[in-house]
């Protein structure tokens, strides 16, 4: 078996012991490359060439933000288009970043030793597992993507990357975000198959549970979103503050299904299209993409094999 390790030095938890570590145990069980990115969209051009040349497996060892680059990589000459998705490499992940979500949602331990430990593992017995993705104006993502406040509070993050990312600085960035959006507030409608269209304000999509992480404590907002089921939809008609903390508090205590009068929720959705009335923040997987006035997010069943 081929395979490559992806390698971003700059994620918050990958070391250079870390990494020769992965890579000496690796290489006891696959004919190994290894390559450390240096510049954003490297992993993706990687993974893409991965891809053609026929590599059986990749392993991303970084950030949710290096998986989705790797991902989008593996599956960069499907065009965004589900019916050519098949034949990719496979994916592996070793955490390294703060919140690795898809890892988590995988059942990866948060450990690059562990997680190490049960690649090997399943490599060894041929063990992995076909998962759904979310496709949106042709960005893959694996598990979350949005328009609006949650799109603004990533941007917000991005600017401080000089900054190690934390609970606290998601915390800010989200009050800030709240009172001052930096491009208002406009109206967002969502289309959805056999459904009157509906006027919102922010809309979260999720490709599973939980939608993030904030520190230790877990997300829920569609809670029978797996990877195995379509596309979940938490979106909010209002964003005055009785009603932020009332689904703040829910998200955050409680993993039962959420409701509220503001509230517009669906699980398992085939096919979501929202319209913007003015340009809104458009981010995927935790990374601000841009400024889209209509984003269609489709799900693709097992579009790819993950070594788990």
């Amino acid at each position: 078996m081929r395979a490559i390790l992806v390698v971003n030095p700059q994620a918050t938890s990958t070391t250079a012991g870390g990494r020769d570590v992965l890579a000496h145990a690796l290489a006891s069980q696959v004919k190994l490359d290894v390559v450390e990115t240096d510049y954003r969209g490297h992993a993706m051009a990687v993974a893409r060439s991965a891809a053609r040349d026929g590599i059986d497996l990749v392993v991303a060892h970084g950030g949710d933000g290096t998986v989705n680059e790797v991902v989008n990589g593996l599956l960069a000459d499907a065009g965004g288009n589900p019916a050519e998705v098949g034949g990719a490499p496979m994916l592996g992940v070793v955490p390294g970043g703060s919140a690795n979500v898809f890892a988590r949602a995988l059942g990866i331990p948060h450990d690059p030793v562990e997680a190490t430990h049960q690649l090997l593992n399943a490599l060894e017995a041929n063990r992995h597992r076909k998962v759904g993705l979310g496709l949106a104006d042709g960005h893959w993502f694996t598990f979350n993507a949005g328009l609006g406040w949650d799109a603004d509070v990533v941007g917000r993050v991005a600017k401080r990357r000089g900054k190690q990312t934390s609970a606290s600085l998601y915390l800010r960035a989200a009050v800030s975000m709240h009172f001052r959006p930096p491009l208002g507030r406009p109206k967002l409608t969502v289309r959805i198959p056999g459904e009157d269209p509906a006027e919102v304000l922010t809309a979260f999509v999720s490709n599973t549970d939980p939608w993030s992480y904030l520190g230790e404590r877990p997300i829920h907002l569609n809670q029978d979103c797996s990877f195995e089921g379509g596309l979940g939809l938490f979106a909010l008609s209002g964003l005055g503050l009785p009603t932020v903390f009332r689904h703040v508090r829910q998200a955050l205590v409680t993993k039962s299904n959420q409701r509220g009068r503001r509230l517009l929720r669906h699980d398992d959705l085939p096919l979501i299209r929202i319209d913007a009335a003015e340009p809104v923040n458009f981010q995927v997987d935790g990374d601000l993409v841009g400024q889209r006035t209509r984003v269609d997010f489709l799900s693709v069943p097992g579009a790819l094999s993950v070594i788990v």
